[in-house]
C-alpha cells in the first residue's frame, strides 16, 4: 500500500496539467505597483455612513503601525495585540486634535486580512471621520481601500475561501432572521467543507487513475483499484444531484421568495397588498383595471424574506396600456415561486354544489395549464351571511384537488390572521430552515460548477470502458469545476463578480 502511494504522488507530481497544477490559486498578486515589495496600505470607514455614536475606521497592510504611531503620537510602542486604547488622535501633518477614541493593533497574521492592521474607534460626526479619513490620505504608502478590498485580502491570505467569503457579504445584506441564520453557517464555512470533501474524494479518485494508468503495467497494480474508483465516482455524482434537487432553498432564502397577487379584476389585490405591508403601496378603487403595472413591495414573514406583487386584473380589454399591464401579470406568474390566486367571494356559484368544478376553472385561467405552487384566497367575505360563509366552507373542506383556500375580508380583517399562517408555512416550506441537514446551496455560480462536475463525472463512466486517460479527464473537470466554488482553480475571472458589492471598508 505505501508503494502505491509512493507511486501515486510521483504520478501526481510528474504531470504538470493534473490535479496538483490544478488546484493552485488562480488569484492576483495581493501587492501590485511601482517595484518589488511594494505592497499599499489601504485604509476605509468600515462602520456604516452617516451620524452615528461610534465609527470605526480600518487600516491594513505593512505601513499599519506607522499609521497608527502618527495618528495617535505614540514614540515607539505600539498598543498590546488586540488590545483597546484611549488616545488623543492628531493631524500628523500640523499636530492639530482630531478627536479622542479608541485604538486597536491586530498584527500579521492574526488578523482579518492576514496583514497588519489597525483601527480607529471614532466618534462617528461626518467632521470627525472625513478628518481623520484626510490625515491617513496624507500619510505615505496609504490609500483608500476599493470596495471589498479588505475582505479581498483575506481571500488572497487563505483566511476565507470563495463560500466564506459570499457568506459574509450575505450576511452584510441579511434582512431577516432565516437570512442571518443561513449566512453565519455558510461563512462559519460549513458550505466550503462540504464542497471541499468532495473536491478531496475526487482528487483520491484521480489520484488512483493516475496511478493505474501509468504504472499498472511495470508494478501489476489490481484490476480492483478502479472498481473502487466507480463505487466512489458514482456515490459522489448521487451526493451532488441530491444537493442540486433541493428546490432552491438557500437560493429563495438569500435573494428572496417571489410571491405575486393575481386574479380578476376588483378581486381585491391592491387593498390584500396594502394591508399586508400596513400602508398605502397600490392604488385602490372600485373602477375595474385601476392597477396597470406591477407593484413590489419586500416583506418579511416570519423571518423569511418575501417579494410581494400586486398585478394587474386579468381580464380581455381593448385599452392597450391595461392589456400590456396583463401581459406583465401573466409574465410575472410564470416568474412567480408562489402565487396568491384572488377571487371576488361575489363570483363563486350560488348553486354550492358547482364550486369544486367552478375553482379548478378559475385557477387555470389565472395560473395556465402548467401547475404552479399557489394560495387561492376568496375576498369580500364580509358580504356573506354566517350561514352562507358556513354552507361555503363546508363545501370547501370536502373538496379535492384544490390549493389551501383562505377566506378573508380585506375590508375587517377576518382571516387575514390565518393567511398570513399559511403563508407563512408556504414561504417556510419553500426556504427550509437553514440550520438542519446539509447547508443549502446559495449561489447561482455554484449551480453552474455543480452542473459542470455532475457532466464531468458523467464522461468519466462514458469513456471508462473506451479510454481511461479521458475517463481520467472527466475526473480532472469536475475537480476543477468543484476547485471554482471555493476558489481553489480558476478564481480570477470570477473574483470581480463576487466582491462588487461588498461595502467600502469591507
Amino acid at each position: 500500500m505505501a508503494k502505491m502511494f509512493r507511486m501515486i504522488s510521483g504520478a501526481l507530481v510528474r504531470r504538470s496539467s493534473g490535479v496538483a497544477a490544478g488546484l493552485r490559486f488562480a488569484l492576483r498578486p495581493l501587492c501590485s505597483a511601482p517595484g518589488p515589495g511594494y505592497c499599499p496600505t489601504i485604509f476605509a470607514l468600515s462602520s456604516g455612513h452617516g451620524k452615528c455614536g461610534v465609527a470605526v475606521i480600518r487600516v491594513s497592510g505593512p505601513a499599519s503601525a506607522s499609521a497608527l504611531r502618527s495618528l495617535a503620537g505614540m514614540k515607539q510602542a505600539l498598543p498590546a495585540p488586540r488590545t483597546a486604547v484611549l488616545h488623543s488622535l492628531l493631524d500628523p501633518g500640523t499636530g492639530e486634535p482630531l478627536d479622542r477614541g479608541l485604538v486597536l493593533w491586530f498584527p500579521g497574521p492574526h488578523s482579518f486580512t492576514g496583514e497588519d492592521c489597525a483601527e480607529f474607534h471614532v466618534h462617528g460626526g461626518p467632521a470627525v471621520i472625513s478628518g481623520v479619513l484626510q490625515a491617513l490620505g496624507s500619510l505615505p504608502g496609504l490609500r483608500p481601500a476599493e470596495a471589498g478590498e479588505f475582505t479581498r485580502r483575506a481571500f488572497q491570505a487563505g483566511k476565507l475561501d470563495l463560500t466564506e467569503v459570499e457568506g459574509l457579504g450575505d450576511l452584510i445584506h441579511a434582512e431577516t432572521e432565516a437570512q442571518r441564520r443561513q449566512a453565519l453557517r455558510q461563512m462559519a464555512g460549513d458550505l466550503g467543507r462540504l464542497y471541499q470533501g468532495w473536491s478531496q474524494a475526487l482528487t483520491r479518485n484521480l489520484a488512483h487513475m493516475e496511478a493505474f494508468i501509468d504504472f499498472s503495467e511495470d508494478e501489476n497494480i489490481e484490476e480492483g483499484v478502479l472498481k473502487q474508483v466507480d463505487v466512489s465516482v458514482e456515490q459522489l455524482r448521487e451526493e451532488l444531484e441530491a444537493h442540486l434537487r433541493d428546490g432552491r432553498r438557500g437560493e429563495r432564502l438569500r435573494s428572496g421568495v417571489q410571491v405575486v397577487i393575481a386574479g380578476e379584476t376588483n378581486a381585491g389585490k391592491s387593498s390584500l397588498l396594502n394591508t399586508i405591508c400596513q400602508r398605502p403601496a397600490a392604488i385602490v378603487s372600485p373602477v375595474a383595471g385601476t392597477t396597470r403595472d406591477v407593484v413590489e413591495t419586500p416583506l418579511d414573514i416570519g423571518g423569511f424574506p418575501v417579494l410581494l406583487s400586486d398585478t394587474a386584473g386579468l381580464r380581455d380589454t381593448g385599452d392597450s396600456v391595461e392589456r400590456e399591464g396583463v401581459r406583465r401579470a401573466r409574465e410575472r406568474v410564470e416568474q412567480a415561486d408562489l402565487t396568491v390566486a384572488m377571487l371576488d367571494v361575489a363570483e363563486v356559484p350560488e348553486d354550492l354544489t358547482r364550486v369544486p368544478h367552478f375553482l379548478p376553472e378559475y385557477l387555470r385561467k389565472v395560473l395556465g395549464v402548467s401547475p404552479r405552487p399557489c394560495l387561492l384566497v376568496l375576498n369580500k367575505t364580509d358580504l356573506l351571511t354566517g350561514e352562507q360563509l358556513d354552507s361555503l366552507r363546508g363545501v370547501l373542506a370536502r373538496a379535492a384537488g384544490l390549493p389551501p383556500v383562505c377566506l378573508l375580508s380585506c375590508t375587517t380583517g377576518d382571516g387575514l390572521e390565518h393567511f398570513l399562517g399559511v403563508l407563512q408555512k408556504q414561504v417556510e416550506s419553500m426556504c427550509g430552515n437553514p440550520l438542519v441537514g446539509a447547508p443549502s446551496l446559495t449561489q447561482a455560480r455554484h449551480r453552474a460548477h455543480l452542473l459542470r462536475c455532475v457532466e464531468a463525472l458523467a464522461q468519466y463512466r462514458h469513456y471508462r470502458e473506451l479510454d481511461l486517460a479521458l475517463a481520467a479527464e472527466g475526473l480532472r473537470l469536475g475537480l476543477t469545476s468543484l476547485g471554482r466554488i471555493t476558489g481553489r482553480v480558476g478564481a480570477e475571472q470570477i473574483l470581480d463578480l463576487i466582491f462588487k458589492d461588498f461595502c467600502i471598508g469591507k
